[in-house]
């Protein structure tokens, strides 16, 4: 098994900055593949970005160029840099890690870290 906890949520203004960090524990070493969801109040959840162990990142259209994903393979842990965060960025984000080669259908969710971009 492994456990996910992730940290760094929070309320900012609009075009503001945040990280969002995810540890993983466990059975870290059959991880190929870390990254994070976000499901917005009556929206379906979906993958924000994500990052292979050899290092391919893959991103939403609706973030590019303004979030990146890090990933440090010997601590096991992910992050996610936001910025020029916009309303529409709100949602409760998840991190999630998976076996093989992406991210469509995780093995492991964290509990999830509450993102508001608001005025």
């Amino acid at each position: 098994q492994v456990q996910l906890v992730e940290s760094g949520g929070g309320l900012v203004q609009p075009g503001e900055s945040l990280r969002l960090s995810c540890a993983a524990s466990g059975s870290i070493f059959s991880i190929n593949v870390m990254g994070w969801y976000r499901q917005a109040p009556g929206k379906e959840r979906e993958l924000v970005a994500s990052r292979t162990y050899g290092g391919s990142t893959n991103y939403a259209d609706s973030v590019k160029g303004r979030f990146t994903i890090s990933r440090d393979n010997v601590k096991t842990t992910v992050d996610l840099q936001m910025n020029s965060l916009k309303p529409e960025d709100t949602a409760v984000y998840y991190c999630a890690a998976g076996l093989y080669a992406d991210l469509v259908h995780p093995n492991y969710w964290g509990q999830g870290t509450q993102v508001t971009v608001s005025s």
